[in-house]
């Protein structure tokens, strides 16, 4: 059932007249009459408002612009989803059924409710959740991608909408009749696949991730001229760590990441090991929590905004570090916190890039498992990251080939995993292998070609779909014209590993720290991360209050 059946009192509750006192003072007063717009999808809205006197219909468009009720609020109800928490555009239309009073709380003074009324605040923000949780399942308020479903650029489109929680729909038109009336409607050529129609009407083709997120209100211009007492490069455990312990003691945070919330974490399809959790926990799930918790203390989150270097400016900090983005803008910090994890890395095969998108994937998630349902995989790499996809795809696929150079699992991956997988019948392991070749054609994986490491005799597996967990390098390069110190492995040193009495966790240049995968010597697990992007945030406070000396 979907979840606005199953959790409705949750997701539309009734504030009571005396709930509804306690947060005047966080609104104002505004009126409308009957048939006004009071939000429209794909525009900032004014915020979440409180229905005072009479009534609303919130409503949702598909495809075809045809107009689907989502809910009728009355006096008590309140209007609004996560998007009116960080000032982005609303995702469904709201208008006023009759003559209406509301209290409108705008985005600041809602994230001031939230931590100041507790209790309600949290009934709140479950609501929010919960709405936006509806909204994916449909997939209202978001765009419209039309392309087939095994189109590379259909596949990296949906699933960085899908990893940053934002509701978006695909037609396939050799499986949907409307994708081809809307082809026709837009005179679109076959070779224009895939395009894409944003909420506000613009029509894309081929969209890069970073021009798919302006059009439809993501991530917006950041203003060059503001100076945050903390830019965070990275979004992952240890980053969105660091964003709510910063923004909760009431720094000012801004993060950036170059694709999604989560890091290699939020790709996790399931997580064991976390602290508190005895169940296990998607990563998604955790990090999407993390994720709005940073929003719910004012913390400013650009993604996608690619960091494309660093400037120290000569200064060593005294003034301040500059960020220039891979867009063209910059913007100012008086620390900065390197969380920029690692890539990951590539097989050492010639036509990789030929099937990357398509059939070679770094992640398993439910987008990926659909692709190949039913299907026989091959999954390469030994550690923890490869335990856990693997885990998930056999649930899923046929049959799942888990190839690794080594001899065993034991010296790489938790015991626990271990223990997963030689319990599961469909997945074996091809120990002292190595993948060697690719065979197909137009972006399409047909088989993989193997090599026994210890005999040189090679084998063929006819495979459509190839899944490469083979560990990652640190994502640093953007660093280089700050000449932050690295390792030799180039991690970036910190703390005692530079000199004896060194600050915890600050790198060679001052005001600038490492959290997380890219600090060399952190432990490689999400609890170690988000442990450090809390140390780090003492760290900072202790950096702000030094006296300002100058030469």
């Amino acid at each position: 059932m979907a979840i606005i059946d199953t959790r409705r009192d949750q997701m539309f509750p009734i504030l009571q007249p005396e709930e509804i006192d306690r947060i005047r003072r966080f609104g104002d007063i505004a009126h409308a009459k009957a048939g006004a717009v009071l939000a429209k999808a794909g525009e900032v809205s004014p915020g979440v408002m409180v229905v005072l006197e009479g009534s609303a219909r919130v409503t949702r468009r598909d495809a075809m612009e045809e107009t689907h009720l989502i809910a009728e609020h009355g006096p008590g109800a309140f209007i609004g989803e996560l998007a009116q928490l960080s000032n982005r555009p609303s995702l469904v239309d709201v208008h006023a059924l009759t003559d209406l009073e509301v209290l409108r709380i705008k985005p600041e003074r809602l994230r001031a409710v939230l931590v100041a009324e507790a209790e309600l605040g949290e009934r709140i923000m479950r609501a929010l959740i919960l709405r936006r949780v509806g909204l994916l399942e449909t997939g209202a308020g978001g765009p419209v991608i039309i392309g087939r479903a095994a189109d590379s650029v259909v596949i990296r489109l949906s699933g960085f909408l899908g990893r940053n929680g934002h509701p978006y729909q695909h037609l396939d038109p050799d499986t949907v009749d409307c994708a081809r009336v809307l082809i026709e409607r837009f005179s679109v050529d076959e070779a224009e696949l895939p395009i894409v129609l944003c909420p506000g009407g613009q029509l894309l083709r081929h969209p890069s991730n970073a021009e798919l997120a302006r059009c439809i209100g993501m991530v917006g211009d950041l203003d060059p001229d503001r100076v945050y007492d903390v830019a965070v490069v990275g979004a992952g455990p240890a980053g969105l760590a660091t964003a709510v312990y910063a923004a909760s003691e009431g720094l000012s945070v801004l993060v950036l990441d170059t694709r999604a919330f989560g890091g290699q974490a939020g790709a996790s399809a399931r997580i064991e090991n976390y602290l508190g959790f005895p169940t296990g926990v998607s990563g998604m799930a955790l990090m999407a929590r993390a994720y709005n918790q940073a929003q719910k203390f004012g913390a400013n989150l650009a993604i996608p905004d690619e960091v494309a270097s660093l400037d120290c400016d000569g200064n060593d900090g005294l003034s301040g570090y500059h960020l220039k983005l891979v867009s063209g803008e910059t913007t100012q910090a008086k620390t900065v916190v390197i969380a920029s994890g690692a890539r990951y890395r590539r097989l050492d095969v010639p036509n990789l890039d030929a099937f990357e998108g398509s059939s070679v994937h770094y992640w398993a998630s439910p987008l990926e498992a659909k692709l190949c349902a039913g299907q026989e995989v091959a999954l390469v790499g030994a550690g923890n990251s490869a335990g856990q996809a693997a885990v998930y795809l056999a649930s899923q696929v046929k049959k799942v080939w888990l190839v690794i150079r080594g001899r065993s699992l034991d010296a790489s991956m938790s015991r626990y995993l271990i223990d997963r997988i030689k319990s599961l019948p469909n997945i074996e392991i091809v120990t002292r292998n190595a993948i060697v070749e690719l065979e197909g054609e137009d972006g399409q994986l047909r088989a993989i070609r193997h090599r026994d490491l210890d005999t040189g005799e090679e084998g063929r597996c006819e495979i459509s779909h190839l899944f490469l967990f083979i560990g990652a390098a640190p994502n640093t390069t953007w660093l280089s014209e700050c000449r932050v110190e690295l390792d030799n492995h180039g991690f970036v040193r910190t703390g005692q590993d530079l000199a004896p009495g060194h600050p915890s966790l600050q790198t060679s240049r001052h005001g600038v720290f490492a959290i997380g995968d890219v600090r060399a010597g952190s432990v490689k697990r999400v609890a170690a991360a988000v442990g450090e992007g809390a140390q780090v945030v003492a760290a900072i406070h202790a950096y702000l209050a030094e006296p300002v000396t100058t030469a």
